[in-house]
């Protein structure tokens, strides 16, 4: 039940403490989320087109049992988002896609909430394991939501003004820009 979270946790401590030694990449812990949520995304998405036979992770077959009757195309679907997970993960890292990445990975999440409250509701097991039950799904769904947005925003540089401390003697003119 909790090994996805792990996927993203434990990558995000780990990026984490590489900007805490200096690897500029990750001197914050948005950043480093993105990157950790790339990560995950990785190992989920990859699930998408793993055949039955293995039996490591959950499989294409697992995944496919998680879609709610009323979804057309089972095994398309899952391969669909299977694929926008992947690209999701890229443009995580990818600095110049990173907002955009969060708010089409929130959407996917969102629209992923069916399948999992189904799978849920529903206990169809995931590699064998019992059914996550929904009330930890649903939190767990708006957590992914959350970091999507919250390590994908861009990153504010606006100034705000001040005025010039006054000089004795002189007058205070201008504005100056503080960073």
């Amino acid at each position: 039940m909790f090994e996805t979270l792990m996927f993203l946790l434990i990558p995000w401590l780990g990026f984490r403490l590489l900007g805490g030694l200096g690897l500029a990449r990750f001197a914050t812990w948005r950043i480093s989320a993105a990157h950790a949520l790339a990560v995950m995304l990785v190992l989920t998405g990859s699930a998408h087109f793993v055949p039955d036979s293995v039996t490591v992770m959950p499989s294409h077959g697992d995944l496919t049992a998680m879609v709610p009757p009323f979804v057309p195309f089972p095994d398309l679907m899952v391969y669909a988002t299977g694929v926008f997970e992947l690209l999701g993960a890229l443009g995580l890292v990818l600095a110049a896609t990173r907002s955009a990445a969060g708010i089409c990975l929130a959407t996917l999440f969102v629209l992923l909430l069916p399948a999992n409250a189904y799978a849920a509701v529903e206990s169809v097991p995931l590699n064998g394991d019992p059914a996550t039950p929904l009330w930890f799904r649903i939190p767990e769904q708006i957590l992914y939501i959350t970091i999507a947005l919250w390590a994908t925003r861009p990153i504010r540089t606006a100034t705000t003004e001040r005025p010039v401390p006054y000089e004795p003697g002189g007058a205070t003119v201008g504005r100056a820009r503080s960073t």
